[in-house]
Parts: structure tokens; sequence; C-alpha cells
């Protein structure tokens, strides 16, 4: 059931805020009146809504089933009425409503899209406004939806692969933390009295437990400052630079940045050519889903290399950040007449060589990060091991 948030003066005279359910606005009004309140300010969604864009999914959803119903051969405001009707998610149902109100007024789709720019973003606006242009705008939704579902199976293949390896550097610092911080102080005063008798692996560790003990409070804190300082500095521009930069200098996960990347620009290019917008405007847009700056500058020649007449192969070249796989499938497309066919089956060499990377990249960092903490944690208990068998041998 939907949520509306209220604003409402009782009949005391005070003013309540607060969220209630209810299957309408009508409905919401009248409740709030059988509760002796007067509705001063009501609204779809609740307070956590409030001011939030749609998700991705959200989108994603919304033009699979908007692209469902123009093919069963709805009009496009009666398509949009029925989405209100049956979308559940409040922050979805303002937009269309807002879309509804548009289109009943006279406006393309494409035009009432326009405010709503940061939300579906310049791609779907430009596939949308291609649609409106050759009268086929439900084909041309289907095929935007085949592009954010490819956009969204890559990002969560990269996403869902990381989870792993960051649950077991959590816990590997976490066990190493607790071994020094609580298991090792076990057994300081069994070894106090043996002073230099101690081998010398016991006493780095016992000196290791008491400095955690001791300064751990002031490390956490120092360490959570640190990363803060680091995030603010990662989201400024020069440290995003720097920190690109140094990703495509890495051996395996350079190599796999690098093809996400330009698997994004080549879909984003090929699906754009393939529906019929210009070369030029394709370009711009694509280079606007490169999150890689130094990538980013390398492909903000292509615009202006267009414009005088420039093949894109040959400015790809002349940049030297590009492989000779983009720039050979750049030119045989060019060469061919068929840059959009050549674009999209880059795009798809480039997602599954990412796929198969990241495969090979857990292969290799799995194991470090196990066998890493395993030596940690064996050699503090090597070290308890020693120490215990220290006082056995001073006893005898």
């Amino acid at each position: 059931m939907p949520a509306f948030t209220y604003k409402a003066v009782g009949r005391d005279g005070k003013s309540q805020q607060g969220v209630i359910e209810a299957d309408g606005l009508d409905i919401a009004t009248r409740l709030l009146r059988s509760r002796g309140l007067t509705p001063l300010k009501i609204q779809e969604g609740s307070a956590d809504d409030q001011g939030k864009p749609p998700s991705r999914q959200e989108v994603l959803s919304m033009t699979s089933e908007l692209s469902v119903l123009l093919r069963a051969g709805l009009p496009l405001d009666r398509a949009l009425k029925v989405l209100i009707d049956m979308d559940g998610q409040p922050r979805m149902r303002a937009v269309l409503n807002d879309l509804l109100k548009s289109v009943k007024g006279g406006k393309a789709l494409s035009i009432a899209l326009q405010p709503f720019e940061d939300t579906f973003g310049s791609f779907y606006l430009s596939m949308v406004r291609a649609g409106e242009a050759s009268g086929q705008l439900s084909s041309v939704l289907d095929r935007l939806v085949e592009h954010l579902e490819s956009a969204k199976a890559t990002r969560d293949s990269v996403v869902s692969a990381m989870i792993y390896p960051a649950i077991l550097l959590v816990v590997a610092v976490l066990s190493i933390v607790v071994m020094l911080g609580f298991v090792v102080p076990q057994f300081e005063t069994l070894f106090n009295d043996m002073g230099d008798a101690l081998p010398a692996m016991t006493k780095g560790v016992i000196a290791a437990a008491e400095f955690v003990k001791a300064w751990g409070l002031l490390l956490a804190i120092l360490a959570v400052l640190l990363g803060v300082l680091f995030q603010r500095w990662a989201s400024s521009e020069a440290g995003k630079t720097a920190l690109d930069k140094r990703l495509l200098a890495l051996p395996i996960a350079g190599n796999i940045a690098f093809e996400y990347e330009m698997a994004k620009f080549a879909r984003t290019v090929g699906t754009l050519l393939g529906n019929g917008v210009s070369l030029l405007k394709a370009i711009q847009i694509a280079i606007d889903t490169v999150g890689n700056l130094p990538l980013k500058e390398g492909l903000d020649v292509l615009p202006p290399a267009v414009k005088a007449g420039k093949r894109m192969s040959v400015a790809l070249d002349e940049t030297g950040m590009f492989t000779p796989m983009v720039i050979q499938m750049t030119r045989v497309g060019e060469e061919s007449g068929s840059l959009d066919g050549m674009m999209l089956e880059l795009a798809k060499v480039f997602e599954d060589h990412v796929a198969s990377g990241i495969k090979r990249l857990l292969t290799l960092l799995e194991p470090v990060l196990i066998l890493t903490m395993g030596a940690i944690i064996a050699v503090i208990i090597i070290a308890i091991l020693m120490g215990i068998l220290s006082v056995n041998d001073l006893a005898i």
C-alpha cells in the first residue's frame, strides 16, 4: 500500500507530521480528517523517499514495462497511466505523473524527460528522441532495455566478485586483532619472569600485543581519520586522476579496468549509432559514461577530431592510450560502413574479457589473502608455543 508523508494541524492548533498508508491521495486525506487533523501538505512517499531519484533498477523496470505496453498498441498517455496505476514505487510514480502531465500537454516524451536527465541520463534521452524521430519508439525502448540490462549485468558481476575478497580481508584483520589484543595477553603473566630467556619471536609477538592493547583505540581512530581523509582526496579530481592512472598501470586489474570502461563506451556508441543518432552526438554521450579520468581525457580528442573530418580510429591511434584491438575494430567498422555493429561487437568481446579477467584475478587474490592471514596467525601461535616450551625447559 502506498505511503504518504503529511503535515497537518490538530484540533488543539498544534502542527503534526508523519506518514500514513492509503490506497490514494483522497483516501489519505479522508483518513487524516477522520482523526481530527486538517491536512496542510500531503506528498506521496515516506520521508526517506522524499528528494531521492528513482534507482537504476526502477528505471530499467519502467522502461521494460513501457516498451511492452507500447508494443501492445496502447497510446503513450494511456501506457503511462497504466504504469502509474501498477507501479508500487513512490519515487517512480511521482516521475510518471509528471511525464503524463507533460505528454497530455502536447510534449514529446523526450522533452518531458529532460527535467529528469540526471535520473535517466543523456544516453536514455537520445535513444527516446531517436525512437520518436523514426516512429519506432517501442522497438528503440526494447534495445534500450537490452543496453541497460547488459550494463547492469556487467556492473553486478564486478560488485559481486569483490564481495568475497572484501569479507575475507575484514575477517583476516579482525582475526589478527583478536589474537594480538585478547589471546596473546593471556600468556603474558606466564612469560613475565623469563626475561631474556624468551625466544626472539615470542618477544616480538608479545611486544606487538602490548602495542595493540595500549594504542589499539588510538590506532582505530587514526585509521578511521585516515580513511575519511583518503576518501575526500579520492573524491577530488586530482586524487581520482592519480588513482585511476595507478589502476590502469596494475598488471591484471589495470587491463580489467580498461576493458570495462571501453566496453561501456563502445556499447553506448554502437547502440546510439544503430538508432540514428549522429556520430558526433553518440561519441559525446558515450564519453560521459566513462568513469576513468585518464581514459576519459584520451577519448576527449574524438569530438574535435570528428568535427575536423578525421576518422575515429586515427584519432584513437594518435593518443597512444588504446589497444590495437580497439583501433583495428574501429577502423574495420569505419571502412565497412558498419561502425555501430563493430562497436557492439567490441563491447561484447570486452565484457567477456572482463568476466574472465575478474575470475582470474580472484583465483590469485583469494589464496594470497588466505595464505597471508594463515601465515600471520601461524607465527603468533608458534611464538606462544615456543614461549611455553621455554618455560618448561627452565622448570626442568
